[in-house]
């Protein structure tokens, strides 16, 4: 799958930085359990990785993909999500959403759901 190159804000690596570095309990489920070190069918995932104006939460540049992890501050922000959605997508980029709960309460439903994703989608 050919890999392209996404522009973003620039302004954004520090605080994609200080992201990586204050991650929420779930994000470092996702990342330890199913993502780090290729462990997700050999694919190279990314932490907190800027993306035109906006830091995905993970992101796989050969799947074209970004996992955003859904905290209680999504609640408030469901048009604002959907937005930034329709902007990625709009890069080809397809958006996966997961909830605080789904991975730290299912995270083996969670690596099963991503896993049926990319094998029938092929994202």
């Amino acid at each position: 799958m050919k890999k392209l190159y996404i522009p973003y804000n620039p302004k954004l690596v520090e605080e994609a930085r200080k992201n990586r570095k204050n991650q929420t309990q779930a994000e470092k489920k996702m990342w330890f359990n199913i993502l780090r070190n290729r462990q997700f069918a050999n694919y190279k995932f990314l932490r907190q990785k800027p993306l035109d104006n906006f830091i995905v939460d993970f992101y796989c540049a050969e799947l074209m993909l970004a996992i955003e992890i859904d905290g209680d501050s999504h609640i408030r922000q469901k048009e604002y999500d959907i937005l930034r959605s329709e902007k990625l997508e709009a890069h080809g980029i397809k958006v996966v959403r997961y909830t605080n709960s789904d991975v730290l309460s299912n995270v083996e439903g969670v690596y099963r759901d991503l896993k049926e994703r990319i094998e029938n989608v092929k994202i």
